[in-house]
């Protein structure tokens, strides 16, 4: 009696399935790029529109995301170079352009010492003459043997990396009265701290 119950159970799920359509499953689509005899340009793909825009890429400010104000180099940042947004310029250098440029921007990298064409030091006066929309365009666009790092590096970084380059150049030329006067007694302190072990090993040994 069971087996019997098992037979009839097992051919209904069979003709269960067999009803089952895939009507869903093996819709008509067109899948990108494919051909197609239904337009008459033979594309599945259509067309966009005339000034058709991805949400979130409009890119409407001409300073952030070209470096430029009506066509000519900015000579503004769009946003404040805060300690933090240095911070992360000053990290963002050292991963993309140290290894050319060094750390210090006498464009002693690296890959330099090991063959690659020397790029310009950073602190020549052409350089430090120039605006800041002047190396956010560099690193968009690459200069001469550099290549372009838009896909490697998002806008904000640009700017952060430009403004690291501008405190590269003001580091490597500071005078004492660039120092804030509260701030130039901390100038001596770690001089007078590494000194100190010295002089206290050298006594020592007298």
């Amino acid at each position: 009696m069971m087996t019997r119950i098992y037979v009839i159970v097992a051919f209904a799920t069979c003709v269960g399935l067999v009803g089952c359509r895939q009507d869903m499953h093996d819709q008509a689509k067109y899948k990108p790029f494919k051909a197609s005899k239904f337009f008459e340009d033979g594309r599945g793909s259509r067309p966009l529109l005339a000034d058709t825009v991805a949400r979130g890429q409009l890119n409407d400010d001409e300073l952030l995301y070209t470096g430029k104000v009506n066509g000519a180099l900015a000579s503004e940042f769009p946003f404040a170079m805060t300690k933090e947004i240095l911070h992360r310029g000053q990290e963002r250098y050292n991963i993309f352009c140290s290894p050319c440029h060094d750390r210090v921007g006498n464009g002693e990298g690296m890959i330099v010492q090991r063959g690659y064409r020397r790029p310009p030091s950073l602190h020549l006066d052409r350089l430090r003459d120039q605006q800041p929309g002047y190396f956010f365009d560099v690193m968009t666009n690459g200069f001469g043997v550099m290549p372009n790092y838009a896909q490697q590096i998002p806008v904000a970084d640009r700017w952060a990396i430009a403004g690291y380059v501008r405190a590269l150049q003001l580091s490597q030329r500071a005078m004492l009265a660039d120092v804030p006067a509260a701030d130039r007694g901390q100038l001596d302190a770690p001089i007078a701290a590494s000194s100190a072990p010295a002089a206290a090993h050298g006594g020592h040994h007298e």
